[in-house]
């Protein structure tokens, strides 16, 4: 990306995402981590955008084969947060002077198309936040609706770029094929920002994929990219399963994570890429500073109320659940100014600057 790191001079390619997503010699990682953190600054800068994630449903109808809030679990309790109380986080959001609210569910079909519409409108009315929606695939009626009713963003991760281990994973709902590709193009034409992601060290999951998975990140011109591990729930499918794919088999390791995440911000610059929760689950005490020196830009404090966040167990052990926002100066923003970074300011869209970058 710049003079001091020649080997990123030139658009990374198949092979040479495929090395760097191999390497494991320390000193050339140093330079991965340079150039993504150089992109990162040319792009979007030293803020780091903090989104207010308010989980508002954890029912789903869903059987993701991985995740634990799926349709087939009986061992939560389910929940569904009343308009009042995400009004209340919302307004939460406002006074802790975050510029986005994200409201994030399992497929829940007791969300409907009005009562959603109805929800952003308020809040949109009561508050100058930018709105993302995390509800799941949708009907384009419903998208449609929830655009002209003021939602900004909408984040739908992929998951994996390989078809065959997506829909393995994935089940598709009785006489409706699961695309998701197919339905973040929609989104794109109906005029959201549009965010997906992918999990690092799915069973079954080769390089091959992976490096698809990254040159799938460019191929959409993503918004918003988040990249975690494979945190499978135990009381799932996979919760207990490993699947030995032998020496191509991508490991669910944090290191790998941070390389998926380097070579993101170098193939989508602009991109908002937040330093993840799951990130933080598997390295509580650095994961989310890591990230952000590694190419991410934004942070998703939790703002669930507590009788409902430990519900919403997607996966075990959850960063977030004993994670509190204060009113004064938080912990998190006490981490990004250590970090030589500010807290940013207002709603923190993407940054268009022209042509994409090195990718």
């Amino acid at each position: 990306m710049t003079a001091k790191d020649p080997s990123f001079e030139t658009p990374l390619d198949r092979d040479r995402i495929r090395a760097w997503l191999r390497e494991e010699d320390a000193l050339r990682l140093e330079v991965l981590w340079r150039a993504a953190d150089d992109a990162r600054r040319l792009h979007v800068g030293d803020e780091v955008h903090l989104r207010g994630l308010v989980e508002i449903s954890n029912h789903c109808r869903r059987q993701c084969a991985y995740c634990g809030i799926r349709a087939g679990n009986r061992g939560i309790e389910r929940y569904r947060m009343t308009r009042d109380e995400i009004l209340a986080c919302a307004r939460e959001a406002m006074s802790l002077g975050f510029g986005t609210v994200v409201l994030q569910a399992g497929e829940d079909p007791g969300l409907g198309s009005e009562w959603v519409a109805d929800l952003v409108r308020t809040i949109k009315s009561e508050t100058s936040l930018s709105i993302t929606l995390s509800l799941g695939e949708r009907t384009t009626d419903e998208l449609r609706a929830w655009k002209r009713a003021g939602a900004d963003r909408y984040l739908l991760r992929f998951e994996t770029s390989d078809p065959s281990l997506f829909h393995r994973i994935h089940p598709s709902l009785p006489n409706a094929l699961s695309d998701r590709m197919a339905q973040l193009r929609a989104l794109r034409d109906l005029g959201y920002e549009i965010g997906s992601g992918v999990m690092v060290g799915i069973p079954g999951q080769t390089w091959d994929s992976l490096v698809q998975d990254i040159l799938t990140f460019k191929a959409l011109d993503l918004d918003m990219i988040g990249v975690g591990p494979f945190l499978p729930h135990p009381d799932t499918p996979l919760g207990g399963a490993t699947e030995d794919g032998g020496e191509d088999q991508v490991p669910a390791t944090e290191d790998v994570v941070y390389r998926v995440l380097a070579l993101a911000r170098l193939v989508c610059p602009e991109a908002n890429i937040p330093s993840t929760t799951a990130l933080a689950a598997i390295n509580k005490k650095h994961g989310r500073q890591l990230g952000l020196l590694r190419g991410a830009n934004v942070v998703m404090p939790n703002l669930t109320p507590s009788t409902y966040r430990f519900k919403y167990a997607i996966y075990p052990d959850k960063a977030c659940v004993n994670e509190t926002v204060l009113v004064g100066p938080s912990v998190i923003a006490e981490q990004i100014e250590a970090l030589g970074r500010r807290v940013g300011r207002g709603e923190g869209g993407r940054r268009r600057r022209g042509p994409a970058g090195n990718g």
